[in-house]
């Protein structure tokens, strides 16, 4: 069993999606390990850092890959098919939500930062960081927050974000460029070089 397990992890995302189209239960096994706890992080932070809903949408998400795997988009890459589906899964609970005006797509209050080897200074000025970020994001118009927080905190590529949100890797750069401009404006007291630069 562990050597097919070994030879599972070294298959690409969309070949193991074709297994999984042939009911091939280990295949599956290996797409849910690779992407199942970074969609419940999105998902909870994209939801209002509700963890339990988000983890509700990671199985309902699951649930129709598994009974209806032919939905894959064979023409895109796995990691950013599943991405625009769980933002359009997303965008139609926002709709429901929308009698509520405090929706937010901000940073999950939950990041975890705290380090036991780091001094209990360092602990304290990286909560602070958290904390001023959040707020800034808060600022950002959605389309300016929502690259920033898709490539910096979800780790995607400005081609990837592109394809999730449907615009082009240009507008992406864009809005990514003033949305980073305006997050390290707002937080140079953190950039020590910053700092030394006008003092």
């Amino acid at each position: 069993m562990r050597l097919f397990k070994t030879k599972y992890n070294k298959e690409s995302d969309e070949h193991l999606m074709k297994l999984v189209r042939k009911g091939d239960q280990l295949a599956f096994d290996e797409i849910y390990s690779r992407y199942a706890a970074k969609l419940a992080f999105y998902f909870t932070r994209k939801l209002k850092h509700d963890r339990e809903k988000g983890e509700d949408f990671v199985h309902d998400l699951f649930a129709k890959l598994i009974d209806r795997p032919q939905l894959f988009d064979t023409q895109r890459t796995f990691k950013t098919w599943i991405y625009s589906v769980a933002n359009n899964m997303c965008i139609n609970e926002y709709k429901k939500m929308a009698v509520r005006s405090n929706t937010t797509n901000g940073v999950a209050h939950d990041l975890p930062i705290a380090d036991q080897n780091k001094s209990i200074d360092e602990q304290v000025t990286e909560k602070d960081f958290k904390s001023d970020l959040e707020q800034v994001l808060e600022r950002l118009d959605d389309k300016h927050r929502e690259v920033f927080v898709m490539r910096h905190i979800d780790g995607l590529s400005v081609k990837e974000v592109g394809a999730i949100i449907d615009v082009s890797p240009g507008t992406v750069k864009s809005r990514l460029f003033y949305a980073t401009k305006k997050v390290a404006q707002a937080l140079a007291q953190y950039n020590p070089k910053e700092t030394t630069d006008h003092e």
